[in-house]
């Protein structure tokens, strides 16, 4: 989860920075949604998804080498990658900040649990068991752009039932940002201002199960990603009429959405349900 070098979950690759004037104590200056899959599949995953989101791969990090930034041609980095030696692996959230230790302390006060302390940096489990990291924020201000129609734009965050409230609640006060229902009643969307790279999507499950997470992929056009996606290498899993569930080459599950790559949000004139907050759609972590 966490980075074993200095800088916290494996690390940064940034590129220009951004003024921080203004910011309170432990406000979230970035994000970086980390594509986790198993060591033994990770050369595949980082060949996949450096494919989809158009970087390169940094130089790896950690003692394995189980940690790599994807470094785009424009604008700042927000995806990095790790290899993980046990379980299926997922997708997690860096928050980065400029006072690491005060956003570990209002998390603390909000419910979360700190797994692994280090120095700059802290690994966290949420109320309802994501885990999450705090980072130092590197100057990191500009987003990259979209690909070919597509962004990786979203973590959406699969909740058992009994926990999705005090989820929803923990993320709100947590991240400070704008937070709605979704298009139906199992969706909560918690949407960053404008310029970080990464809403979160909670979804209440029907069932128990153990937290785990996923990435979506704002889309134009669903089927021509998805084509553009399958050539890489990935397969469908599930088909719906605002979004489609693939699997990766390594086998790690995402979601593409029909929400606009630019917003975020839906398309002109869209039907709401299943486009912005994709309704129905089964757990897929």
């Amino acid at each position: 989860m966490a980075g074993a070098d200095g800088n916290g979950s494996g690390g940064a690759d940034t590129g220009p920075g951004g003024d921080a004037a203004g910011a309170a104590p432990g406000a979230i200056r970035w994000t970086y949604a980390f594509v986790d899959r198993p060591a033994a599949a990770f050369a595949r995953a980082c060949a996949f998804w450096t494919a989809v989101t158009a970087t390169g791969l940094s130089e790896p990090r950690g003692d394995r080498g189980e940690f790599v930034t994807l470094l785009p041609g424009t604008g700042d980095a927000c995806v990095k990658a790790q290899g993980v030696v046990s379980g299926d692996g997922g997708a997690h959230l860096d928050l980065a900040v400029e006072d690491v230790p005060a956003l570990v302390d209002r998390a603390v006060r909000l419910g979360a649990e700190v797994v692994a302390p280090d120095d700059g940096w802290a690994v966290l489990r949420s109320p309802a068991g994501h885990l999450f990291c705090a980072v130092p924020w590197h100057g990191e201000s500009v987003r990259p752009p979209v690909v070919d129609g597509s962004r990786l734009d979203q973590v959406c965050l699969d909740v058992a039932p009994a926990a999705f409230d005090g989820e929803v609640a923990f993320w709100t006060a947590l991240s400070g940002w704008e937070s709605r229902p979704g298009s139906r009643p199992e969706f909560h969307v918690v949407r960053p201002p404008d310029g970080l790279p990464f809403r979160i999507l909670l979804q209440r499950l029907d069932a128990p199960r153990p937290a785990s997470a996923h990435l979506d992929l704002a889309c134009d056009d669903i089927g021509a990603t998805r084509t553009r996606h399958e050539t890489l290498g990935a397969t469908v899993m599930a088909e719906h009429p605002h979004w489609t569930v693939m699997r990766d080459p390594a086998g790690g599950t995402y979601c593409l959405t029909g929400r606009s790559p630019e917003t975020g949000g839906l398309p002109p004139g869209s039907v709401s349900a299943g486009v912005g907050e994709p309704a129905a759609r089964p757990g897929t972590g």
